[in-house]
């Protein structure tokens, strides 16, 4: 199971930045932007997502990480921060150099960068 390979909460806070929305919206205009690792599931996305995200969900991480790009920095995101950081602290052991957790997850992004998405 993907949980258990994950570090404590406390672990995973000394192993993984976080970025705002903002900082990431920032970022995604800009010439070099970072992968946005969206790893919520199927039902949440129909609710509410950035067209800008790579989607995998947070089962089918370890399964799929050869889609993901380890020279550029990944931003993984959720509903509100919980599960990307588990994602961000797994990517980080697992040799990816510049990984950021999305402080507030896709709640945060609609209410500090872009209202227009719902909140669920």
């Amino acid at each position: 199971m993907f949980c258990a390979i994950i570090p404590t909460i406390h672990e995973q806070a000394a192993l993984v930045l976080e970025m705002t929305p903002k900082e990431c919206f920032d970022l995604l205009a800009s010439s070099q932007p970072p992968v946005l690792l969206d790893v919520r599931e199927d039902w949440e996305l129909a609710i509410a997502s950035l067209p800008a995200a790579l989607h995998i969900p947070m089962d089918q991480v370890p399964g799929r990480m050869d889609e993901l790009d380890n020279k550029r920095p990944v931003v993984v995101m959720c509903r509100s921060g919980a599960r990307s950081m588990q994602v961000a602290s797994y990517l980080v052991q697992n040799g990816f150099p510049q990984v950021f957790n999305l402080e507030g997850g896709i709640l945060a992004w609609s209410e500090q960068v872009d209202q227009s998405i719902p909140s669920y």
